[in-house]
């Protein structure tokens, strides 16, 4: 097979469009697309993988985002006209490289913020390519309105920032137009990194929540690619993010990537329940990883917040614009303490807040007036629209009220500047505050407090400048709210809650009054933490977790499912693989001992249907089988005998376990037996009482009492609280009846105490042993089971493979019910599928009957 990737990216630089294996079909370096693509527009549905080895030595990954980390400048005609780029320092994706490590080759997929005319679009690229091995992905205009400020800055970002659209005022309601560019661009930034990867070699790394659905794009081309997805921005929780319409479509495009990142922990449980209780995708902790098994594969989830870039920060601290600035500043708050903000412009960052909070300060506290001073820094909003205007409103308002009421002879309060400040500016007005305020209502991460307390480490220079002694240990205080992602690394800091509007103000006041010595301390830890976990911690940790999220994609079958958003890819062991009907069908026709095992509630029944019993069709395949006299059909449920004698009384021949294996019948006509003496069952009066406590705590959980076993459900519970319950009672029940011959165990939704010794490897031991003790050796064995307590009987079929129950040449297939860790061999995907494929061994049954009687007949004739 030709590989369909880039080897090099020197093949983008000689002048020719790379070809593609099949069709020879060129892709453009640079792709413009007019209009909106739907969400299944894709080249093709096939699978692809280099087969051929990649001529990249070095390790290369390929980081996405939304924007280039560049900074674009036209030169003016007299200059000869077109661009001049340059690397934006500030820029987190350019910050990150830090971390990789001078071996790894970085190459950056993004769009522009300058818009680039269509017939300069070739020469841009071509430049950014070979100076600086950026791609650059080039969106028209309207299209990009309506991704950007539609669907990115007026659905997800108020709803991650836990803002429902609950009128038309806050945020609109859901545009679908908006959400068809979103996949649009997505789906251009895809072709782009498709344009330059080699998927054998190179990572993958995509950042924050504009390129969301670009997981979907890249898996859906590669399957084994090595993916990882970072989200800058705070992750709601379900009840906020399950009002989004789009909500699954979003949740299964970021599990089609191998590593997904947060800042906290909170952002993390949020998207686990999400995931749970939308896409029924449980996670598991193993080893101190958090992991979601998705078909397969292992989704792995990192929890680690970004850092800062020191050495940007310290070349900036050691520049004379900033030790000139400082001194300024020195002047201008002379005797002054100063309490420094610093936001941007939006309605979650909290300005008014704390402009209220620092009015309500020098109204409790006169003594302040005159001495301390609000500088508050609002940048630029980054967004549009009436809730901006309205904020910037308000804090005009607000600062001129607390300053006219408490204005003095060269002392304003509040000290407002709203125009673009120099980093280097900004820097100074670190380096002289006293506190640092920080009262987002809601913020992903937010640096702020990282860059004040290194500033306030300063320098020699700086030290001299403010009339410090380099010797004395530097001092710093921070007060910040609780909802942000940077507060729970930040141990030393003053936590509000910025809606307290006391709180803040009195906090405030304690981060003035507080010792010295106390500030020193609290200032030594925050700068040894900020120090260590800066930019390039934070991405050589994620890129060695991508490593070893992906080391097991070598090894691995894959193959995709799914159309459009709801693409997906299995990944399975290569000793795991789905059943074929037609490889039993043929095993089933060619013997004629037969063993089948088959398990009820998930297996031949649907467990999400509100009718518990079974289907006429199930009941027809099973008389079918049952019919077939090279068969020995059994069932084994959890469910009691009576529901099972009702149930299936028409099946003739249909031997039946019941509660797992305690009772046994081989016929319908036949006397039910128990497979285990037990003398009696007084621990029951010890369990259910603990039971019926749970379930007078858990709303829709129930306890079923079987002869020889008790049962606590909890299908019809809240699923996150019902398995905390679980996980609880399973503990209680382990401890009391730590003497008594039982065994307490959880399954599917449930805990059950029963017998020790009884489980379903019983009845799949019983059956193999009488048909050898019969002279029918069997020499086909089909178990199929979907839970826990089915694996007893894969365990006990493969045992019986080395042994003397089975025939030599047996054909043996252990299958369960979807995809997962098993004993058995083979799986099919649900219900539906188990039916199917049993329906065919039915229709072989049949026909073989048929042919028997014809062939009698035909004898009859001859003989007469």
């Amino acid at each position: 097979m030709v590989s369909r990737s880039y080897s090099n990216l020197l093949d983008l630089t000689s002048g020719e469009s790379p070809t593609f294996g099949r069709g020879g079909r060129k892709l453009s370096r640079v792709a413009t697309f007019a209009g909106v693509l739907s969400e299944v527009d894709d080249d093709s549905n096939v699978s692809v993988g280099s087969d051929a080895p990649s001529s990249v030595s070095q390790e290369r990954i390929i980081i996405v985002g939304n924007q280039l980390p560049l900074r674009a400048h036209r030169r003016s005609d007299s200059d000869g006209g077109g661009w001049n780029f340059s690397w934006d320092e500030d820029s987190l994706l350019l910050q990150l490289k830090d971390g990789l490590g001078e071996d790894v080759e970085v190459v950056y997929v993004g769009s522009l913020k300058e818009e680039i005319d269509t017939s300069e679009q070739d020469d841009v690229a071509q430049t950014l390519l070979e100076t600086f091995k950026c791609v650059p992905a080039f969106i028209p205009p309207d299209l990009f309105g309506k991704f950007y400020h539609g669907f990115c800055k007026q659905h997800l970002w108020p709803l991650f920032h836990y803002m429902l659209p609950l009128s038309p005022d806050l945020g609109g309601r859901f545009d679908r137009s908006y959400w068809q560019a979103y996949v649009s661009v997505n789906k251009i930034f895809a072709d782009k990194v498709m344009e330059v990867i080699s998927p054998d070699d190179d990572f993958v790394w995509v950042h924050d929540y504009h390129l969301m659905v670009l997981p979907t794009f890249l898996r859906k081309r590669f399957n084994r690619l090595k993916l990882g997805f970072f989200l800058h921005s705070p992750f709601p929780s379900s009840e906020i993010y399950r009002t989004l319409p789009v909500r699954d479509e979003l949740l299964r495009a970021l599990l089609n990537s191998d590593l997904v990142g947060f800042h906290t922990f909170d952002y993390a449980r949020h998207f686990l329940s999400c995931c749970s209780r939308m896409l029924g995708v449980s996670y598991q902790s193993k080893r101190g990883y958090i992991g979601l098994e998705y078909y397969g594969r292992t989704v792995s989830i990192k929890i680690l917040p970004v850092g800062i870039h020191m050495g940007q920060l310290q070349s900036v601290l050691d520049l004379p614009e900033t030790e000139s600035k400082v001194a300024e500043l020195r002047d201008q708050f002379r005797g002054q303490t100063v309490l420094l903000g610093v936001d941007d412009m939006d309605i979650f960052k909290g300005i008014s807040l704390k402009l209220l909070a620092f009015e309500q300060l020098l109204l409790q506290h006169p003594e302040k007036r005159g001495k301390v001073v609000l500088v508050q820094i609002a940048n630029p909003a980054r967004g549009r629209g009436r809730d901006v205007q309205e904020i910037q409103t308000e804090t005009h308002t607000t600062v001129g009220r607390i300053n006219q009421t408490y204005r003095q002879t060269g002392y304003d309060p509040v000290v407002l500047i709203d125009s673009p400040l120099q980093f280097y500016e900004r820097i100074a007005f670190y380096a002289i505050a006293e506190c640092c305020l920080v009262t987002a209502v809601r913020d992903g991460m937010n640096l702020i407090p990282y860059e004040y307390v290194v500033c306030r480490q300063g320098n020699e220079k700086l030290d001299n400048t403010l009339g410090l002694n380099p010797t004395t240990p530097k001092k710093s205080m921070l007060v910040v709210s609780e909802f942000i992602g940077c507060s729970p690394s930040l141990s030393g800091a003053i936590r509000v809650n910025p809606w307290n509007i006391e709180a803040v103000a009195e906090a405030m006041n304690s981060a003035l009054i507080v010792s010295e010595a106390e500030k020193q301390m609290r200032h030594e830890k925050h700068h040894r933490y900020v120090s260590t976990h800066h930019v390039g911690y934070w991405a050589h940790s994620f890129l060695q977790d991508l490593e070893r999220a992906c080391r097991d994609h070598v090894r691995r079958r894959c193959w995709g499912i799914g159309f459009g958003l709801g693409f997906r890819v299995i990944a399975l062991d290569p000793s795991f693989r789905k059943l074929s009907v037609e490889h039993i069908a043929s095993a089933y026709k060619r013997t004629k001992n037969r063993a089948i095992l088959l398990d009820c509630d998930g297996t031949m029944m649907l467990q999400s249907s509100i009718s518990t019993a079974p289907n006429a069709e199930a009941i027809a395949i099973l008389k079918s089988l049952c019919k077939d006299p090279k068969n020995v059909v059994f069932l084994v449920s959890g469910k009691d005998k009576k529901t099972l004698s009702e149930w299936f009384s028409s099946c003739e021949k249909l031997g039946m376990a019941a509660e797992h294996g305690y009772f046994l019948r081989p016929n319908p006509q036949a006397d039910w037996e128990t497979c285990v003496a037990v003398p009696d069952f007084y621990w029951k009066q010890i369990a259910e009482p603990v039971m019926q406590l749970y379930t007078e705590t858990t709303d829709g959980s129930t306890i079923e009492a079987k002869e020889s076993a008790l049962v606590w459900n909890y299908q019809y519970a809240d699923p996150d609280f019902g398995l905390c319950q679980a996980k609880e009672l399973l503990d209680h029940l382990e401890s009391v009846l730590a003497n008594e011959p039982v065994s307490v165990k959880s399954g599917q939704q449930i805990v059950e105490v029963k017998p020790q010794g009884v489980n379903k490897g019983l009845v799949a031991e019983h059956l193999l042993v009488t048909m050898r003790q019969k002279g029918m050796l069997p020499d086909f064995v089909l178990c199929i089971g979907d839970d826990r307590s089915d694996e007893d009987m894969f365990e006990v079929i493969r045992s019986a493979m080395a042994g003397p129950s089975l025939s030599p040449v047996a054909e043996v297939f252990a299958c369960t019910v979807g995809q997962k860790p098993s004993m058995a061999k083979y799986y099919l995907e649900d219900t539906t599928e188990i039916l199917r494929m049993l329906q065919g061994l039915a229709a072989a049954s049949e026909q073989s009957t048929k042919s028997v009687s014809q062939s009698s007949q035909r004898a009859v004739i001859d003989r007469e």
